[in-house]
């Protein structure tokens, strides 16, 4: 039986679709082994949101060619696209699959390896006849390609196991495609298409997430907020997928990824409102705090638009979270401007903030613009917005000392031996508690808030 091991860098989307790719081999016959295993088959979705992303995704190519020489490497994601979008050329990469074909990875690689084809047809016979699976989609029907991010996260993310022995939560991707075009931003290039997933294909997957353990889900896509608009047969905005969502037994949390503040509607602040199953918290990029910079990004907003947001929300429903994307070092960002976006920090509280500094993207128009900010300037202020970020998630977090916070319990720590989790306002808190906790949902009562960290005793139910 031929072994694969995958990886993803970058966002949730990226990381549902892996997980995607991850079953169609499952089913094909393949066995999924760790990444930093020997291999037949390396898999690796990548990113290409910032340079590093690129840089790192360049990296795990090339660290898969060398842990089995004689492997087969398949690049796909956001930097193979661009690769293929701009004749460039990875020289580990046995096989780039492009973004839109990226569910269809083991077809594309058993199409190009038929070597592979007829090891896995050998095994079966030798096994079981069921073994034997087409060279269509293993569900048997035809699955849409739906890309990718949500958050600017560009980190790499190991391929979990793929059953794990507790279930927390689980990420479902309801939508794909960017047509804003931020200057700055390479998505609506790589992940061009405008597609939702219908409604019932939403409802049939998150059923069957609960039915396999799952209590909490995170709806994520690229562009969330314009959910229902393509999906080919119209069907419900995102408020009302969530409405519909929450009728589901079973299912305790539904949280939302990352959404643009002009998605953010009436109807949807109602749903976090007066939903129980929703959790409190927003993530809504913020890029810069200062209109002339936001005017230069393309962004569909302002200072003062964003600010209303968020006391709209905060006024509607109180110590909600928000966690934001920053953007430092845009061209013509000036200290003004980045004064303005520490004001706006410091006047919304955001309870995390994902701080990256700006690095050109091929083929943008930022890439051109003139007065590019030095290296060294983006570090430096980078830091500076480190710090009062750290100050105000500490601010935010103190709100909740001596409340009860539901926390879903994920793991317990190396660091401290202590289990840890998120609650429903998207505190990292540790407590004292059974391991049988890991995957619950844990009332906790919060003792003390620190730069080390959250702390707080399991309440007795």
């Amino acid at each position: 039986m031929p072994k694969v091991a995958l990886t993803t860098l970058g966002c949730k989307v990226n990381q549902y679709e892996t997980q995607k790719i991850l079953e169609s081999f499952e089913a094909r016959g393949f066995e999924i082994v760790p990444f930093d295993s020997p291999a037949d088959v390396y898999v690796i979705n990548t990113c290409s949101v910032t340079q590093s992303a690129e840089a790192k995704s360049r990296q795990t190519v090339r660290r898969a060619a060398r842990q089995n020489p004689n492997a087969i490497v398949v690049m796909t994601g956001c930097y193979a696209q661009f690769t293929l979008r701009r004749g460039e050329r990875v020289a580990e990469a046995h096989l780039v699959v492009p973004n839109p074909d990226k569910l269809h990875t083991v077809d594309r690689l058993l199409e190009n390896f038929p070597e592979l084809a007829e090891q896995l047809r050998t095994d079966a016979l030798t096994s079981s006849p069921s073994k034997i699976f087409p060279l269509g989609h293993p569900s048997g029907s035809e699955e849409k390609s739906r890309p990718t991010p949500g958050s600017m996260d560009d980190e790499p993310i190991p391929n979990a196991e793929p059953r794990p022995l507790k279930r927390t939560r689980a990420v479902l991707k309801i939508q794909d495609g960017c047509n804003v075009f931020c200057s700055f931003c390479s998505i609506p290039y790589t992940r061009p298409v405008m597609r939702s997933l219908p409604y019932q294909e939403v409802l049939a997957e998150a059923q069957a997430l609960v039915a396999h353990g799952f209590r909490e889900i995170v709806l994520t896509g690229v562009l969330i907020g314009d959910y229902g608009e393509h999906s080919g047969s119209g069907g419900p905005d995102l408020p009302t997928l969530c409405a519909m969502l929450s009728e589901i037994e079973g299912l305790e949390r539904i949280r939302i990824s990352s959404i643009e503040p002009t998605q953010v509607s009436d109807a949807l602040i109602e749903q976090l409102a007066t939903n129980p199953k929703m959790c409190p918290h927003l993530h809504i990029p913020l890029q810069s705090g200062d209109s002339r910079v936001l005017r230069t990004m393309n962004r569909p907003y302002d200072q003062a638009f964003y600010l209303d947001l968020c006391r709209r929300l905060r006024e509607r429903i109180p110590h909600l979270a928000i966690s934001t994307d920053i953007m430092v070092g845009f061209p013509g960002e000036d200290e003004e401007a980045f004064e303005n976006t520490c004001r706006v920090v410091e006047t919304v509280e955001f309870c995390r903030a994902h701080l990256f500094r700006y690095s050109p993207r091929p083929g943008t128009p930022a890439e051109a613009m003139a007065e590019q900010v030095p290296e060294h300037v983006k570090a430096e202020r980078a830091q500076r917005l480190q710090a009062v970020c750290r100050a105000v998630q500490l601010r935010y977090a103190t709100r909740f000392i001596g409340q009860t916070e539901y926390v879903r319990v994920e793991t317990r720590s190396k660091l401290s031996g202590l289990l840890t989790g998120t609650s429903d306002h998207y505190l990292q808190v540790e407590f004292t508690g059974s391991p049988t906790l890991v995957g619950q949902l844990v009332p906790v009562r919060i003792q003390s808030v620190s730069p080390e960290g959250i702390l707080g005793e399991c309440v007795t139910r």
